[in-house]
């Protein structure tokens, strides 16, 4: 299920800049960034991260690098 909605996205981010001519305001970008958080945390909780990314997207919002944050491992 994860590839079928991980190819899902690709397709929308191939397509998206003949829509869309907004300029992304963060690096990764907010395709990268879903992509990333579904692998790594699986689809319900890859896209809770995702629109809590896609929350700050406006024109008061932050900007910049934001990568998914690591959890640090105890030792």
């Amino acid at each position: 299920m994860k590839k079928i909605i991980i190819k899902l996205i690709k397709i929308y981010s191939f397509f998206s800049p003949f829509f869309y001519r907004g300029v992304c305001r963060f690096n990764p970008t907010c395709t990268e960034y879903t992509i990333k958080s579904i692998k790594k945390y699986g689809i319900i909780m890859g896209f809770f991260k995702s629109i809590k990314r896609l929350s700050k997207c406006h024109p008061f919002g932050s900007y910049g690098y934001d990568p998914l944050i690591e959890k640090e491992k105890n030792k």
